[in-house]
């Protein structure tokens, strides 16, 4: 865990912890930290004294560490569960380090690139007073997830299902900023700043940068969060401003976030060129790597589903019937129909699929299956968007980078 403030900030001249630092490690921790007013002087809770940046005290147990150099850790598919992910289930996904400390009081915002007006500063307390607030849960996915399924294995952390959530964030839409900055009509991508730094500490050495084309940027459910689940977004998750674009991958979504360009080409950022969240136009031989010139930039994220309930390895009485729930998401689309199959996609039936919160959000889905005879079973999950695109059923086109995969989850049952 890592506080939001530098340690010299928390402290009052008698050395205490303030009042206002108190509230914000009980927020961290997410429970009152008992005998608060005992705390001796210029003592931090050893909560709060960790490995620089280790994000892991605060989460849950049973997630899995691909990475720590950088970070990157996943959500096992039964602890997405819930119809709002909390933090201490939502995925890591980091390309640089974690910012060690945080200047609150001083953050600001800045709007510029070659398509405003004129640039602008916005201070925190300008973006929460000047402008109307929006909440919405939204979809957000590393486009890597799913990579350990790619077969010949591709490069990069081996996600499986769980680089993605759907938490609910609050802060202010991106277009109302851009309306009272005033941008041209030469806009055509945005890109962002954040304050991660590279890995080999280098100030000067660019983490990640990317965006989205303007017209991504101007949706309504495009924010720039102050919050998530109704409390400060985590300093892992971009303390204490972050962009949240739904439905495209993660990345676009910036942590830690001080500045936006407004560019009049598409933005050339670090991992915006190259084959970064790139696949290629047309398609593959599987181990095949194309030049850079054939590939193009990965937008909406495609039709998707997840089982989250039971558990896989589940051993069950062929007397009862087993109840099936879980996730479905589209990208900018929505899901229109979830199937699941016990015969390994020779039947399908039809789950209740429930309508998104709000665009963007994913839908819950419930089902009920029964089993003919004792033994080995596996459970497939399909999702099909409102296009009329469904899941594959097994690995869908290769590529490279290992991007995309939407194959159809299954858990493992027995019947006994």
């Amino acid at each position: 865990m890592k506080t939001n403030q530098s340690n010299s900030s928390l402290f009052n001249r008698r050395g205490f912890l303030k009042t206002s630092s108190l509230a914000t490690l009980t927020s961290l921790l997410g429970t009152p930290i008992a005998f608060a007013d005992r705390l001796p002087k210029h003592y931090l809770p050893l909560a709060f004294r960790l490995d620089d940046a280790n994000p892991m005290a605060t989460k849950n147990k049973n997630l899995v560490v691909l990475n720590d150099k950088p970070w990157n850790v996943e959500t096992p598919a039964y602890l997405l569960d819930d119809d709002v992910t909390p933090a201490e289930k939502m995925f890591i996904r980091n390309n640089g380090q974690i910012p060690a400390s945080i200047d609150l009081a001083n953050w600001k915002l800045t709007i510029n690139g070659e398509s405003v007006k004129a640039p602008k500063t916005y201070s925190l307390a300008d973006l929460k007073t000047k402008f109307k607030p929006y909440t919405y849960q939204l979809v957000v996915e590393c486009g890597g997830n799913g990579r350990a399924g790619y077969f010949p294995k591709t490069a990069g952390n081996q996600w499986t299902e769980g680089g993605v959530s759907c938490a609910e964030w609050t802060g202010v839409r991106l277009k109302d900023i851009l309306a009272d900055v005033g941008i041209t009509d030469t806009a055509v991508y945005i890109g962002y700043y954040g304050q991660d730094l590279h890995l080999s500490g280098d100030p000067n050495q660019p983490v990640i940068s990317r965006g989205v084309p303007i017209a991504k940027a101007l949706e309504d459910e495009t924010l720039v969060a102050w919050a998530m689940n109704g409390k400060d977004i985590p300093l892992v998750h971009g303390y204490p401003l972050r962009l949240v674009i739904g439905g495209w991958p993660a990345s676009v979504s910036g942590k830690w976030l001080h500045t936006i360009a407004i560019r009049n080409k598409v933005h050339d950022g670090a991992k915006m060129t190259g084959k970064s969240y790139r696949v290629p136009i047309h398609p593959v031989v599987p181990g095949v790597d194309p030049p850079d010139s054939d590939f193009k930039i990965i937008e909406s994220m495609p039709v998707k589903s997840v089982i989250t309930f039971p558990q896989t390895g589940l051993e069950t009485p062929m007397s009862k019937s087993l109840a099936l729930r879980g996730h479905a998401w589209a990208g900018d689309r929505v899901a229109k129909e979830l199937h699941v199959s016990i015969d390994f996609g020779e039947t399908w039936q039809r789950a209740d699929l429930k309508a998104p919160k709000n665009r963007l959000a994913w839908q819950q889905w419930s089902a009920e299956v029964t089993f003919p005879i004792q033994g080995y079973y596996e459970v497939w999950a399909r999702a099909t968007d409102d296009k009329g695109v469904s899941q594959p059923m097994v690995m869908p086109q290769w590529n490279p980078e290992g991007y995309i995969n939407n194959a159809c989850h299954r858990i493992a049952v027995k019947v006994v």
